[in-house]
């Protein structure tokens, strides 16, 4: 990685200086004034601008209408987050806020520490007629004139690449934009007793915080009321996205079609996993390489979990050995640029053949899957997908004779001996966020009723580990879990991810033409 631009050493050490400023000791940037003017000159005109109005646009004007209707009077602050340290002075790949890009459409590494204000109008005479005015707050494309084109490593052109104009912004989103350095001045406007009151996201930019801080302090004595509202705003926000649009719906099934692109890129990549002593490293590094190629990155870190790992709900380490004769339990999902991510888990047999007791884990499990698809209808409550899919799960541990009572005893709230062999929840709202919506109510949660549009999954499984002595010794170590997308529609629902194969005879025929070719 660049350390800095070589030429005349200019920073001094001295004995007294500051520990923050040390960082820069390494870097020897020129500062003559004939370095200056020689950087800054012979330039090429630059291009006229290519950007046009971005398809999510019409879209986030209404999402934006709609969060204006429950927040008339009040500005409304949503910052995209600025760059988190990885190590040291290196910082990981910026991802904007998931409510800032839902709001915006800006997604991919896109405006860092730029931010979003709904400034509070008349009724009607805001954007589309609602109650707030957008501004988007960014930090513009520095002339090459300035010392910020060459030598700022966080906006410097020569550093990033040339930053958006304030006129590319508002084209691309259809908000309006202002310089960044304006937004303290704006933010703070008719604030004070009795005025506007502010509303902010929360740890999501400290330095914005900070801002909003220092002019909330002109309504001393009422920080308790201030992070009530702001946590009312995060949970609009979240319930905004409950139901999906037309526009989030067409990323969904990008997102999905992606990710299944890259099990199949899996699947032929095992040959080379079992030689590997790392063999969930190949898993994972094929899909994560196609993720970046294909998408913008992961939406979540993927789960390789081979043989008794799959045991283990969310293993990501990764470090294990791909054998013969095991599952490979694969949970993996792309985010395409607009930062919608699939979810999707398939669990396979490495060598492209079930057993008979895999088969007959795997066929429960999928049982209890088409049993919550049953359910996934307009009308029904979230919750009732998950207690579906429980009634299958503890039929078959009933069946299997691991149940200490009767399928029905255990299914009562206050046993639940089923659950020792799934613990998790059946299905999650996905979206923008892998676990969409989080900070949604639970009455609009999981005692929410299904609607048109809602997108979640449905992710049965059993886990039996290598050292659970209620179970025969045929079951230990296998670990299985099949988790589809879902789109609810007017009558049932679709099944985003069905071209990927559920069925243990389709996925072993899926295999076999994969691995032959």
């Amino acid at each position: 990685m660049d350390e800095g631009t070589a030429g005349a050493g200019d920073a001094t050490w001295h004995e007294d200086q500051p520990l923050e400023e040390r960082g820069s000791n390494r870097s020897q940037r020129p500062g003559s004034a004939t370095f200056l003017e020689f950087v800054t000159s012979g330039w090429a005109p630059r291009p006229a601008s290519q950007v046009t109005r971005s398809g999510a646009a019409d879209f986030t004007a209404a999402r934006r209408s709609a969060l204006s209707a429950r927040f008339r009077g009040r500005r409304l602050v949503v910052p995209a987050g600025t760059f988190k340290v990885r190590s040291n002075d290196t910082d990981y790949r910026f991802r904007p806020h998931s409510a800032f890009a839902h709001l915006t459409g800006l997604g991919v590494e896109q405006e860092p520490d730029a931010v979003l204000v709904l400034h509070p109008v008349e009724d009607g005479a805001g954007d589309d007629g609602s109650a707030h005015h957008a501004v988007l707050y960014i930090r513009p494309l520095a002339g090459r004139d300035t010392s910020e084109f060459f030598s700022d490593s966080r906006y410097g052109e020569f550093w990033v690449g040339a930053r958006p104009t304030l006129e590319d912004l508002e084209e691309l989103t259809g908000i309006s934009t202002a310089h960044v350095d304006d937004l303290r001045d704006a933010v703070a406007k008719d604030v004070g007793e009795g005025g506007v009151q502010l509303l902010v996201v929360p740890d999501v930019d400290p330095a914005v915080e900070a801002v909003i801080e220092e002019i909330r302090a002109q309504e001393a004595g009422r920080g308790a009321e201030q992070a009530d509202r702001d946590e009312h705003l995060v949970e609009a926000l979240s319930e905004l996205r409950l139901v999906k649009d037309a526009f989030e719906v067409e990323q969904m099934r990008l997102a999905v079609a992606t990710t299944i692109e890259g099990f199949e890129k899996v699947v032929r990549a095992l040959p080379a996993a079992q030689e590997h002593a790392r063999g969930e490293r190949v898993v994972e590094g094929t899909f994560v390489g196609h993720a970046r190629q294909e998408g913008n990155a992961v939406g979540y870190e993927t789960i390789a979990a081979a043989g008794e790992h799959a045991t283990t709900l969310h293993w990501i380490d990764n470090d294990g050995q791909v054998r013969a004769g095991e599952l490979l339990l694969l949970d993996a999902g792309v985010e395409v640029d607009s930062l919608y991510t699939a979810d999707i888990t398939r669990t396979l047999p490495v060598d492209g053949t079930f057993t008979d007791v895999q088969r007959r884990v795997y066929q429960a499990v999928l049982d209890a899957a088409d049993a919550a698809f049953a359910a996934a209808v307009p009308g029904a409550r979230f919750r009732d997908v998950h207690a579906a899919a429980m009634e299958v799960i503890a039929a078959r541990l009933e069946e299997w004779g691991l149940l200490p009572v009767t399928a029905a005893e255990s299914l009562q709230p206050d046993n639940q001996h089923h659950r020792r062999w799934m613990v998790h929840g059946t299905s999650h709202h996905l979206g923008i966020d892998v676990h969409d919506c989080a900070q949604a109510r639970a009455e609009l949660y999981l005692d929410g009723v299904l609607e048109p549009g809602m997108v979640f999954t449905i992710e049965p499984g059993l886990y039996f580990k290598s050292d659970d002595l209620l179970v025969p010794q045929e079951y230990r170590g296998i670990g299985v879990r099949i988790e589809d997308d879902v789109l609810v529609t007017a009558d049932g629902n679709e099944n985003l991810s069905a071209a990927l194969p559920r069925d243990p005879d389709a996925v072993e025929a899926w295999m076999a033409g994969l691995l032959d070719g």
